[in-house]
């Protein structure tokens, strides 16, 4: 929908192995950023939309995830709305929030995502990403991801299933396009830049292309450097309405343009991809068109999918990935810098936190906050954010358009 709301403050951890601390811990410090930096106190809070994914498993905390973790920091009585909607939890709880901050119904909201995924159990971990699939007909994930022929074995065991999920869709992109597994490790190399500058990201070295193709193999085309990796992390943001904003005296208010949330539907080939088809109705509704978005914070959980990704957001034609990532577009510099925080596979990929924290980036952007890797007369930005598979495609996606 055409959002009316602005975002007035956002905070992060970095995102990193953080075993000895509490999902409450990473949550606190977070909201703590964002309150501070929107400028106001807790008690101030109207409502609270609170994103995690994986709690029930790898922590036991089930239900109640976000009024446990409120407690004590002064917001008391308010509703207090759990989300969980797969890796587009964070950007789902984004969406909610700043439609019921258009629709009127509140003026000042808080949203956060928080994820713990390091566990000393691997297979609490992978049953995570497993789940994020139809369990009840797993014959039809089987199914694509098998059907060109690729030996599967390993598959939930010692790899998430979701590398074998972009593994398909990068071999049929690769027979679609003639894209290379050199490509893919230049977008994992362009992201370890981008992700040096980030002081928040998960890993901050500079890879080359030869690195990431020598890396441990994961599964045809992927190697290790190019698949996002557990992390643990979270991220907030204060939304308000535009009078809300001005009243209080708010620094760089942020406006969401548009915010559009989709779910996975069953489909054959052929039949319009879901990130399209949200991407256009998020263009739509923000008035703009892909030329003028100046950054783009997209779900690369695995290097291959941010160049399907760069087509499906309308960011280059049909087959042109390969040329907008070697013209140099795509990186800082160049006309339209993707994942300037380094992206899921540098930066991390903390489930319930990772919208919001692609929010997070795109905000430092547009306010000019962004130090070494700021992209110059930022004015227009857009996140997608993708959640769990469903048929052939994800089942979930949240596209926003942000704008000064």
């Amino acid at each position: 929908m055409k959002m009316d709301a602005v975002i007035a403050g956002v905070g992060t951890t970095r995102i990193a192995r953080h075993l000895d601390r509490s999902l409450s811990s990473l949550a606190h410090e977070a909201i703590a950023q964002a309150l501070d930096d929107a400028g106001i106190k807790a008690s101030q809070i109207q409502a609270v939309w609170a994103g995690n994914a994986a709690a029930p498993v790898i922590t036991g905390q089930v239900c109640i995830a976000g009024q446990a973790i409120l407690r004590g920091i002064g917001v008391e009585r308010i509703p207090v709305v759990n989300v969980e909607n797969a890796c587009a939890t964070g950007s789902t709880a984004l969406q909610q929030a700043a439609a019921m901050v258009t629709l009127g119904a509140y003026d000042i909201v808080l949203v956060f995502g928080v994820e713990k995924l390091y566990s000393s159990d691997k297979q609490k971990v992978f049953s995570v990403f497993a789940g994020c699939a139809d369990v009840e007909h797993p014959e039809a994930l089987d199914s694509f991801i098998l059907s060109d022929g690729a030996d599967a074995a390993g598959a939930g065991q010692s790899r998430s299933v979701f590398m074998d999920i972009y593994a398909r869709l990068a071999r049929d992109y690769m027979a679609r396009t003639g894209a290379t597994a050199r490509d893919f490790a230049a977008i994992s190399a362009k992201n370890s830049f981008h992700g040096s500058l980030n002081p928040n990201a998960q890993f901050r070295d500079v890879l080359t292309v030869e690195q990431v193709l020598d890396a441990a193999p994961i599964i045809a085309p992927l190697t290790l450097t190019m698949c996002s990796p557990l992390a643990d992390g979270a991220a907030a943001a204060v939304i308000m309405s535009p009078r809300a904003a001005r009243e209080l005296g708010v620094r760089k208010p942020v406006k969401i343009l548009s915010s559009v949330l989709a779910s996975g539907y069953d489909y054959g080939h052929g039949i319009e991809k879901l990130t399209a088809w949200t991407s256009r109705q998020a263009y739509e509704e923000a008035d703009v068109a892909p030329c003028d978005v100046n950054c783009v914070e997209l779900h690369d959980a695995s290097s291959p999918a941010e160049m399907i990704y760069y087509e499906a957001l309308g960011l280059c034609g049909e087959g042109e990935g390969v040329r907008l990532l070697s013209d140099g577009h795509t990186r800082l510099g160049g006309r339209i810098p993707v994942n300037t925080s380094g992206g899921l596979v540098r930066k991390g990929h903390p489930i319930g936190a990772t919208g919001l924290s692609q929010i997070h980036e795109l905000v430092l952007q547009l306010r000019g906050d962004a130090g070494p890797r700021q992209v110059g007369g930022a004015r227009i930005a857009l996140a997608e954010n993708g959640g769990g598979f469903l048929g052939e495609d994800s089942a979930a996606i949240v596209v926003s358009l942000l704008g000064t």
